[in-house]
């Protein structure tokens, strides 16, 4: 009923002139759907983007609804930069997309090689696993996805975005590099999560992520049960924590395992900084 209601309203806003691409005296303003695409526009756009970001931090943006105010920022904005699967996009896309004919919106994802997950969130189903800013591969996708955006809205100043591409893939691959070795003697090792964020991460490093979420839905008693058993069949050492996310299940499965607890950030500005953290982490440094 409240998407409905808002929807309607947004109808009767006037709509905003966005300021034209080229020399503009102020940073030109693009919407994304997370924080973490944030730290793309800023290291690629150089100080000639700024972002909108939809959804606020420590909310989750698999079941968020945006506020009016969000809505017109977002009309406001020179483009919408998608980040692919999240379940705000699946939900609230069309409503955008239609509100705001005009609107170009570039999909980050495109390229990526999916995980299918059959999962359901609000109502809505995944056909794939939407984390794909929590690994290398998908950074690298995310990049070079805002490099070609950034050349299409404003392709005066497109050397300056490849440089600054450039420079964040080099810094990419040496952090890369980094965790590949960290990681390289726990491969086939598994980990505890709620929702399951490092799916991709997991993929890169031939990790197990065990999730505690079943479909989008509290585990039922056999479930957690069984989460248990092949928790400890699989040795976890380790049950990650997310802010976004009930904890009493997580902290549960961790009791019963023997696992240690850790808190993580995957939806962080700092999304590269975060996956470093968390292979520190699994590789045993005390970084509480």
């Amino acid at each position: 009923m409240w998407n409905r209601v808002l929807f309607f309203i947004l109808l009767l806003l006037p709509a905003c002139a966005k300021r034209p691409t080229g020399e503009a005296k102020e940073p030109l303003c693009v919407s994304v759907t997370i924080e973490p695409q944030r730290f793309f526009v800023e290291k690629i756009g150089g100080g000639r983007f700024k972002a909108n970001v939809v959804v606020p931090a420590g909310q989750s943006p698999e079941t968020y609804d945006p506020t009016p105010q969000q809505m017109i920022s977002i009309q406001q904005s020179a483009a919408y930069l998608r980040i692919g699967h999240l379940g705000f996009e699946q939900v609230w896309m069309e409503a955008i997309r239609k509100n705001n004919p005009g609107l170009p919106v570039f999909d980050l994802s495109e390229g990526m090689v999916w995980e299918n997950t059959g999962e359901s969130h609000a109502g809505h189903s995944h056909a794939a696993d939407p984390h794909i800013w929590n690994s290398f591969e998908g950074a690298k996708i995310i990049a070079y996805n805002v490099l070609k955006a950034f050349k299409a809205l404003d392709p005066k100043h497109g050397a300056a975005y490849e440089a600054n591409y450039i420079k964040l893939t080099d810094a990419l691959r040496n952090t890369e590099a980094t965790v590949i070795k960290m990681l390289q003697p726990f491969e086939g090792q598994s980990f505890i999560i709620y929702h399951p964020t490092l799916t991709y991460f997991a993929r890169e490093f031939h990790l197990v992520q065990l999730s505690v979420e079943k479909e989008g839905k509290e585990p039922s008693p056999i479930q957690m049960q069984g989460l248990v058993d092949q928790a400890k069949r699989l040795r976890a050492r380790i049950a990650f924590i997310q802010e976004e996310f009930d904890t009493k299940n997580v902290e549960a499965v961790a009791q019963e395992t023997g696992c240690r607890t850790v808190t993580i950030r995957p939806l962080s500005y700092d999304c590269m900084g975060e996956l470093l953290r968390v292979a520190r982490i699994f590789a045993g440094e005390n970084l509480d």
